[in-house]
């Protein structure tokens, strides 16, 4: 192989991976707003499935957990708050856990919805599962702790799958549930003023 032919396979690479690039960047450019969009309708049609008797659900404010963008939200019916949602992240066993939370006037968990992860498949993606999710409902902060043994005061971890189990009850609901308590009792945000840290 002369110099001249590894110059000629060197252009040609170059010229590939420069229009590579274009195309992708042309790709990203026009699927990104598409996948926002999506992404806000999920968000909105998850918000709706976790309080839907409330006539609105307005945004609050925003925080962070695990350096990780989250919102919370409060759920009102007519003039009346009827409760609050928050999103918040916990870190499982191969990820980080997207779960939205909902609770009642009184904070305690009335639902939570598991909106992404990459746990592992068969044993950490049963934390989607309506088995282990209703075990938040009535829950409070103190009450999120995860057991290995049968129990229906606190929350029993899925087996095969507590680390899992632990990133959702002890790291993202609990975390998010004492943020939203200290957020709107000791801020305010009852009345709508931003309560973002």
């Amino acid at each position: 192989m002369t110099g001249k032919d590894i110059i000629k396979i060197t252009l040609n690479l170059v010229v590939i991976y420069i229009v590579g690039g274009l195309i992708l960047a042309f790709v990203y450019a026009k699927t990104s707003p598409i996948m926002f969009r999506n992404a806000v309708y999920e968000k909105e049609a998850a918000l709706k499935k976790l309080v839907p008797e409330a006539d609105s659900i307005e945004r609050l404010g925003e925080w962070y957990v695990h350096e990780k963008h989250s919102e919370y939200f409060v759920a009102k019916k007519g003039d009346g708050v009827i409760g609050y949602v928050i999103q918040s992240f916990g870190k499982g066993y191969s990820s980080y856990i997207n779960t939205l939370i909902a609770v009642d006037t009184d904070f305690r968990v009335t639902k939570i919805d598991v909106l992404g992860h990459a746990e592992t498949p068969g044993l950490g993606d049963e934390i989607e599962a309506d088995s282990f999710k209703d075990r938040f409902a009535g829950k409070d902060p103190e009450h999120l702790k995860v057991l290995k043994t049968d129990t229906v005061e606190y929350i029993q971890a899925i087996s095969g799958a507590t680390i899992s189990s632990r990133a959702v009850a002890e790291d993202a609901v609990k975390t998010g549930l004492e943020f939203l308590l200290k957020t709107v009792k000791e801020k305010g945000t009852m009345n709508g003023t931003d309560g973002s840290s």
